[in-house]
């Protein structure tokens, strides 16, 4: 009995059928996801639809959300596992079947390369001026508490605590330093307002804190919107408290204590990835068509100083001509402050040769399938044509 279960489920699995509905399910998800992508702006969208396993939604009188459409990793998944088992039921292992085999295996490799694209892909800025020399890229969408040592200016050392360490609400040493940071709250969004008399009083202490109400506010639903991440935190050293602090992504003002003779900055900033090579921008290049405002083009020139590889050399990055260098792609994204400030996105991606490949194998397994095709086809022609004659 099981054994005839388990052949029915493998007969199902590898049938056309599966293919066929997996694909229009991957189609009706593309449409779903490009509709979307007006609420929840393109990243929201892309993550909703396209890279969970299900597609959730809440509805009036509901607390908690419910499916509604499979997501495409579970479409996915199943279309990697039908396309496997149909080629090993099917088809036969000879040459003359090795296009078949071929374009089999790069569709498969596809799909396989947007898992790795989803799991493994990091994207990030490098907002840089022109003469300036930065040596840290920063994620558009994560956030950490900045502790910033600013005692030498010319040489600031900087300690960051990510969010995922502020949601656990505990003390998180410093490294390097006699610190530890205690967070008492974390809001991953909040609305901050001036606090007025009739309001409970502020958990901060120390600093602007002292007169700002802080109320929580659900995540930001798009691309545009950011959220204002923000946290209580106490610094504390040697046993000894330097009160609570107010630290968030929406408040400029400057915070500071110190600590046996150290100066420490308090602050929520984007998240930082330090490099160990700097990029100096030399001049960043805005052109437009004669006579007209119209951009024609964008470009930053560049130098990398890598002492590690010992590399010193200038490299031009255009809006179609990106940089490629220790695993990272940088492309010319935006610009701003008059054309004295060049974005770049930064995106590291260990798969990023997967969709090129998984095409050749494509494109090659069905041209040989034809070319076999064919040959056989004309040889049968030939053949019959010497009979009739």
């Amino acid at each position: 009995m099981i054994k005839t279960y388990a052949l029915r489920f493998w007969n199902g699995l590898a049938s056309m059928q599966v293919t066929i509905v997996s694909m229009i399910l991957l189609m009706a998800l593309v449409v779903l996801c490009t509709l979307a992508q007006t609420d929840l702006g393109t990243f929201g969208a892309v993550k909703v639809y396209m890279r969970s396993f299900l597609v959730w939604r809440y509805f009036p009188g509901l607390a908690f959300p419910l499916p509604i459409f499979p997501g495409g990793a579970l479409v996915g998944l199943v279309l990697v596992f039908n396309l496997s088992l149909a080629g090993i039921r099917r088809l036969e292992a000879n040459w003359s079947k090795c296009g078949l085999w071929l374009a089999h295996g790069g569709l498969i490799l596809l799909v396989a390369g947007e898992f790795s694209t989803g799991a493994f892909q990091v994207e990030t800025n490098m907002s840089i001026e022109n003469g300036q020399t930065v040596n840290w890229l920063e994620s558009p969408r994560d956030f950490e508490l900045t502790v910033t040592d600013v005692t030498n200016p010319a040489l600031p050392q900087a300690y960051g605590v990510p969010e995922s360490l502020l949601a656990k609400g505990k003390d998180v040493p410093l490294p390097g330093t006699p610190l530890t940071i205690r967070v008492k709250k974390f809001y991953p969004n909040a609305t901050l307002t001036r606090l007025g008399p009739g309001d409970p009083p502020p958990l901060a202490t120390q600093g602007v804190g002292t007169g700002v109400k802080v109320a929580e506010a659900p995540l930001a639903a798009t691309e545009t919107e950011v959220n204002m991440v923000t946290a209580i935190v106490e610094p504390m050293a040697g046993g000894h408290s330097y009160g609570t602090w107010l630290a968030s992504n929406g408040i400029g003002a400057p915070q500071s204590f110190i600590h046996e003779g150290h100066t420490y900055t308090l602050g929520v900033h984007n998240r930082r990835y330090y490099l160990p090579y700097s990029i100096t921008l030399k001049k960043f290049s805005h052109d437009v068509y004669p006579g007209t405002q119209i951009p024609k083009n964008f470009s930053s020139l560049v130098h990398i100083s890598d002492p590690t590889r010992g590399e010193e050399r200038d490299v031009l990055i255009s809006m179609n001509q990106p940089l490629r260098y220790d695993g990272r792609a940088f492309y010319q994204a935006s610009f701003g402050k008059g054309d004295q400030l060049s974005i770049l996105q930064v995106v590291k991606n260990p798969g990023w040769l997967i969709p090129y490949i998984s095409c050749t194998l494509i494109t090659l397994g069905l041209l040989i399938h034809f070319g076999i095709t064919l040959r056989r086809s004309m040889k049968k022609r030939h053949e019959t044509q010497q009979v009739t004659a």
